[in-house]
């Protein structure tokens, strides 16, 4: 695959984060690229075709402060010799270390690898790797480390730019983790960076390399999409909030890359794709368990048009003895591969994927973007990723998908706008409730739902009013269907309808679910937040005592009139690719860990074809197809008129 074609809509790519076999992080310094090259004759046997790799920032530019009397600033050299009149010297880069990344661009390139190349690495697997001459300066603000940081970007992008094996240039891993800083801080250093990137290279895309961005943080989704080209995520159970209340195998955690990274992309408006993901070892699931999440995240990371699902780490780290390896015992066991080399079953899942992945490819080109039915606006004042996850996770349950928007951010046109699990007295801006009431107006429909937030105005859309507010002392109680749900917010309100519809009470008679005609549009209310609930609560989404809070969703209608395709197993998602007038794709994803038999609905179409990589059947029935999915697997459907 082309450099230009991996990085582009419609195609998908799997691969893996690497240090070599022998050392880990210091590879660079314990250099042997024998054994570099069995590493990566094995990982192009499995059909790992993108590899994220790092050339150590500490190794590569050993840049050393002396200091004269009084402990003041006198030269910065090259550990102890002078910085030679080289371009490599100018730059503060070491020629051995240059040379030894030259050999791994070569060897990778015999073993058909494409690099993604982590620049800026001071910080790797919870150490810090930073220049000597840097220690106790700020890693993103002081102008001194930002001048050698240039430097030494420029140098490696000017030297290797043109290496067929370079794929892409990532900022470094994880530079968030260097130092604490503004927002204004962070967008000044990924600007420079990158600038200093396209000044020697105006082809190759930059990724961003970060994690844990957030559009009310220092570092932002929005701030790096302006700044580069792709943005990625590290979404890690362990490491991420409400992603580990659920088993790793079950739906809520195996959404949660996909939910973070289309966020991502849709707050910075730019693609995007998975960069890092594991489970961090054998104490959160065996490997059987892992290569099932992998499976059922594969799918799911392909279904929503995201780029490729890059594992951490090629390489089991057990038998490493220094610093971070002896500190963190998530960095060990982590590799596709064991100690003696055979294949985990996460490759094994990996390599099926790619296969079924190219094949697809090959047959039907490129995955057309996905339907989607709303967009979900995030605001100030909530538990943004709670919410943005909660809805995501909610909408596939009942049959929708979403992409997102920031309040403060352009919001696009769309059928229909969500405003999750409110939160504060400044949880959304005056301006922007205006203008999306206007657009109710003119027939879109807006849901919200409320999690002690102090809305004005509020009765005159919502057809509600609120009589009293208190701290509760009891819990909510109300039926949907024969679901029993209970419910305990910080704040009790007492609504009355004055005009809306009330499609959900409460044992104590309170509104819980409303509508209300706005215009030509429909405004619906949910008192609960039932978002932050999924998000945030063990158990709700999957499992014996699951909270059937979809069903708020499914009650109010909201899926897009586009759509062909839907499935009442909430277990099951689905996603719909508009081929042509006569033809689509359609997508059906188990996210559980047993097998599924279920019927998906069709109006309009038929089966033409299933592909059935990972076993299971599906045939056409009278009103649409009997399907059967083995757990945390899927199956892509040709629909034709």
């Amino acid at each position: 695959m082309e450099n230009k074609e991996l990085f582009s809509a419609g195609n998908f790519f799997t691969g893996c984060n690497y240090w070599a076999s022998h050392a880990g992080t210091n590879m660079w310094h314990d250099w042997d690229a024998g054994v570099v090259d069995s590493d990566l004759a094995r990982l192009e046997k499995a059909d790992i075709r993108v590899m994220r790799m790092f050339p150590l920032w500490s190794d590569f530019q050993p840049l050393k402060m002396h200091r004269a009397g009084g402990s003041s600033e006198r030269e910065i050299r090259l550990g102890e010799d002078p910085l030679p009149f080289t371009e490599a010297g100018r730059a503060g880069v070491d020629e051995k270390m240059a040379d030894r990344f030259q050999i791994f661009c070569d060897l990778a390139e015999k073993h058909h690898i494409k690099l993604i190349v982590g620049l800026i690495t001071g910080w790797m697997s919870g150490r810090m790797y930073m220049p000597e001459a840097f220690a106790g300066r700020g890693l993103i603000t002081d102008p001194l480390v930002n001048r050698w940081q240039v430097r030494y970007v420029r140098y490696m992008v000017r030297r290797f730019k043109n290496h067929p094996a370079i794929a892409a240039w990532d900022l470094g891993n994880e530079c968030n983790c260097l130092q604490n800083v503004s927002r204004d801080e962070a967008f000044r250093w990924a600007t420079m960076i990158s600038d200093a990137i396209r000044v020697e290279d105006a082809d190759h895309p930059i990724v961003s390399g970060m994690h844990s961005l957030l559009p009310n943080g220092s570092w932002t989704p929005e701030d790096q999409g302006e700044a580069l080209d792709i943005l990625c995520t590290h979404p890690y159970p362990i490491f991420t909030p409400h992603c580990e209340t659920d088993p790793i195998d079950e739906m809520k955690t195996i959404l949660h890359s996909t939910a973070e990274t289309v966020m991502y992309a849709s707050l910075g408006k730019k693609p995007a794709f998975i960069e890092e993901a594991g489970t961090l070892g054998p104490m959160i699931a065996d490997e059987e368990t892992a290569g099932a999440y992998v499976r059922a995240a594969l799918w799911s990371a392909w279904a929503h048009g995201l780029y490729g699902f890059v594992w951490w780490c090629a390489n089991e780290q057990s038998a490493l003895t220094h610093t971070p390896y002896d500190w963190n015992a998530v960095e060990r066991e982590l590799g596709l591969f064991r100690l003696d080399g055979s294949k985990k079953p996460v490759l094994e899942s990996m390599t099926n994927f790619t296969k079924f992945a190219d094949s697809f490819a090959a047959e039907f080109g490129k995955l057309p973007p996905r339907i989607t039915d709303a967009v979900c606006i995030l605001t100030q004042g909530q538990d943004v990723w709670g919410a943005a996850y909660g809805s995501f996770i909610l909408a596939k349950q009942a049959g929708l998908d979403v992409n997102f928007a920031w309040s403060l951010d352009e919001i696009p046109e769309a059928p229909v706008y969500m405003l999750p699990s409110l939160c504060g007295d400044s949880s959304i801006e005056g301006h922007v409730l205006t203008d999306l009431l206007e657009r109710v107006k003119r027939g879109a429909t807006l849901y919200l739902s409320l999690d002690n937030a102090l809305l004005s105005p509020f009765s005159s859309y919502t057809g509600v009013k609120v009589k009293t507010r208190s701290r509760r002392v009891k819990e909510s109680v109300a039926m949907l269907g024969d679901a029993e749900l209970h419910e305990w917010t910080q704040f009790k309100y007492v609504f009355e309808s004055i005009g809306a519809k009330v499609l959900v009470s409460d044992r104590d008679g309170e509104p819980v679910l409303t509508e209300y005609s706005y215009g030509d549009g429909k405004v619906y209310f949910c008192a609960w937040p039932i978002e932050t609930d999924a998000s945030g609560k063990p158990g709700v989404v999957s499992g014996e005592a699951a909270v059937p809070y979809y069903r708020f969703y499914e009650l109010l209608g909201l899926k897009n009139p586009e759509k062909r395709a839907s499935c009442s197993n909430p277990c099951i998602g689905l996603t719909e690719h508009i081929v042509s007038d006569g033809e689509r794709y359609l997508n059906i994803i188990n996210y559980s860990s047993k097998e599924v038999k279920t019927s998906v609905k069709l109006d309009g179409f038929v089966l033409d074809r299933a592909l059935t990589p990972s076993g299971g059947s599906c045939v056409q029935s009278e009103n649409g197809l009997d399907v059967v999915l083995p757990a945390d697997s899927g199956m892509a459907v040709i629909l034709k008129k």
